[in-house]
């Protein structure tokens, strides 16, 4: 398990307003189609598809592709394999004219690296690296998650650890990569340091961009109450970026610990999940929403409760309707290797949970999925589990919502 377990205290009157928002709905069974079965490692990030369809994942040393068959099915490659003992890590984006781009974890005595894989004209890639942290952890170290794309091929990211305050395992960085000017290196910004004073640290999540360019994230620990933040970065006259806490996680019931992308609608609300705390300190699904003084406000739409799944490492993802996706990586009505949820407005600001489906970890479904899920170009959804499957080492899935 990728995250350090805390002390859960529970406040039973909190728990009992956080019970009256959700209820949970039990629904009728549905298969997931498992696209693939891992034969390791195992895949741990969510899924992305190209222009054409094609689905790209990471697994440790791998960044591995699905390619739809006509008839049916899809045929497995291998794009990109480390020679360098590294792991590509997080999701992969794509720039308009088909380029990958990801981040790899630490790798002989460098702390991580940025790289870049190009389709070549008949079948294939070539790969280069484009950006590689230093050891000194001064510019951010141990790049975990996917990176976020703007229009103008700009990458954003962040590094779980080093910074300006301290050696490599200080607090965490936002940093930007800008695209070769003339034939130029790629040029790295840090845009924020994590860990000074009340600031969040271990920014364990990929970015979300508005409109209007501002960047939005998560820290798994830190703040006021050391259970994690949600941060927003606006771009400031003379290329600075301001750091604005939205909300630091306090109480049990409030959540603790959010692990993993936020995701934001039409209104401008954020939402996203933690893997502690709630009624029953398994995890939440939480809203922010901004308020006409500048301030935002919480609102907890989901505790999980064991039957209907537990931890949610996965960031959640959202529907034209307002409906809300997303997976836990543990629990379940039979089998305690995970769900996959679905929440539905009720009105009034109020969610009912249905359980899409329950991983068996025995049936070659998958089990305990890391990822959240994605609506791919069939508006289908797709993830993958880190466990279970033919091989016992995880699935690439389909499921209909």
């Amino acid at each position: 398990m990728p995250a350090t377990r805390l002390c859960i205290r529970l406040f039973v009157t909190l728990a009992i307003l956080a019970f009256t928002l959700t209820t949970s709905t039990p629904a009728p069974a549905q298969a997931v189609n498992v696209l693939y079965s891992s034969t390791g490692p195992n895949p741990q990030a969510a899924v992305t598809f190209n222009a054409a369809g094609d689905l790209f994942w990471t697994a440790n040393t791998l960044v591995n592709e699905l390619t739809p068959q006509t008839g049916g099915g899809f045929s497995y490659s291998i794009p990109f394999a480390s020679d360098n003992d590294s792991d590509p890590e997080g999701t992969v984006v794509f720039d308009s004219a088909g380029n990958l781009y990801g981040v790899a974890g630490p790798f002989k005595g460098n702390d991580g690296y940025v790289f870049e894989l190009s389709p070549v004209a008949g079948g294939g890639w070539t790969e280069q690296t484009i950006y590689t942290f230093s050891a000194t952890g001064k510019r951010g170290s141990s790049p975990y998650v996917g990176l976020t794309i703007d229009s103008s091929g700009n990458l954003y990211g962040t590094t779980a650890y080093g910074g300006a305050y301290g050696g490599p395992q200080s607090g965490g960085t936002v940093f930007e990569l800008s695209p070769p000017q003339a034939g130029g290196p790629w040029v790295q910004k840090v845009l924020h340091n994590f860990g000074n004073g009340l600031d969040g640290q271990l920014p364990w999540s990929s970015l979300i961009l508005d409109s209007a360019g501002n960047l939005y994230g998560t820290t798994q620990i830190g703040g006021e109450y050391t259970y994690g933040t949600v941060y927003e970065l606006t771009h400031q006259p003379g290329g600075t970026w301001k750091e604005t806490i939205l909300h630091t996680f306090s109480l049990d019931a409030d959540g603790q610990a959010p692990y993993n992308n936020l995701a934001l609608d039409a209104a401008g609300n954020l939402y996203g999940a933690t893997i502690r705390g709630g009624y029953e300190g398994l995890g939440t699904v939480f809203e922010l929403s901004p308020q006409a003084n500048g301030t935002w406000s919480e609102k907890i739409l989901h505790g999980f409760s064991g039957r209907d799944g537990s931890s949610p490492y996965s960031g959640v993802t959202l529907d034209s309707a307002g409906n809300i996706y997303g997976t836990t990586f543990s629990g379940g009505a039979v089998h305690d290797a995970g769900i996959i949820f679905e929440l539905v407005p009720k009105g009034n600001g109020n969610y009912s949970e249905k359980v899409l489906h329950g991983f068996t970890g025995t049936d070659g479904d998958g089990a305990n999925p890391l990822a959240g899920v994605v609506f791919g170009p069939d508006g289908n959804l797709y993830g993958t589990t880190e466990a279970g499957g033919t091989n016992g080492e995880g699935t690439v899935y389909e499921i209909a919502p």
